[in-house]
């Protein structure tokens, strides 16, 4: 089997398709409508490099299976989302098996192509609660590579958003046992509209935690956490400060490692 990117409508019918047995690269001239789907095929299970539009970065990701699909973003669902991404009549998408190199030591979170209803697909965001239910404000966010803290809302300000709930918590799924040493918050900074968390506790899929003070800062928090075989972590029991703003949110979210020797 080889890998394949296809792009499909609504009712069914392939619009522009390319396959390769490594690299594919798709550069399609034509216009996407609401319903669009992209699917990207890969001969087996594994480590792969995806571009789901030129205006997004390069994903590195880890297909459980053999399908992703990508259901193409329209209006308020693409305002985390470069507003040039998905527009215009000229495309160009990739996909190609990741190289040696690319799978050292790397930050582990970063997923520009993760959606909210996404399977198979690691590393993948989800939380109980995003603010209004709003695409600025959700889960997968704090993967997507942006660090622009000082405001919020629509790209490049885009954050995870707790609607002001005391028991917001974010899982972030890796797919596979993972090793990692350091982690690394981006606490959303846009004060005074904002407030901040002072402390906060991560927990680990082999039953361990971690409670971490935070402090008010536009900086980003480095925690020399380290842990193995770890197929999830779960940020949450998120303390606010004592300030008069409602709003603490996380901008990015980055677990610095490698796959678990296995």
């Amino acid at each position: 089997m080889k890998n394949r990117i296809c792009i499909t409508s609504a009712d069914g019918v392939c619009k522009a398709e390319q396959s390769g047995a490594q690299q594919v690269v798709l550069a399609w001239k034509g216009e996407y409508a609401v319903g669009d789907v992209i699917t990207f095929e890969v001969a087996a299970p594994g480590h792969y490099v995806v571009r789901v539009d030129d205006c997004i970065e390069e994903s590195r990701v880890y297909i459980t299976g053999t399908t992703l699909r990508y259901p193409v973003l329209f209006e308020e669902k693409k305002d985390a989302h470069n507003p040039k991404a998905f527009t215009g009549e000229r495309h160009y998408l990739t996909l190609r098996p990741a190289a040696a190199w690319e799978l050292g030591y790397r930050n582990l979170a970063c997923n520009p192509a993760d959606q909210h209803d996404v399977a198979g697909c690691y590393p993948h965001a989800s939380a109980n609660v995003e603010t209004r239910g709003e695409a600025v404000f959700a889960a997968r966010n704090a993967i997507d590579g942006l660090l622009a803290v000082d405001s919020h809302g629509r790209w490049p300000y885009s954050s995870w958003g707790i609607n002001m709930q005391d028991d917001a918590e974010l899982t972030l799924d890796f797919g596979r046992p993972v090793d990692f040493d350091t982690i690394v918050l981006y606490t959303r900074a846009d004060f005074p509209h904002d407030n901040w968390w002072q402390q906060v506790t991560l927990r680990f899929s082999d039953g361990t935690r971690e409670v971490v003070s935070l402090e008010k800062s536009s900086e980003p928090h480095r925690l020399n956490i380290a842990r193995k075989g770890i197929t999830w972590l779960r940020l949450g029991d998120l303390i606010k400060a004592d300030d008069p703003s409602p709003f603490p949110a996380l901008t990015q979210i980055e677990v610095y490692g490698t796959d678990a020797v296995q």
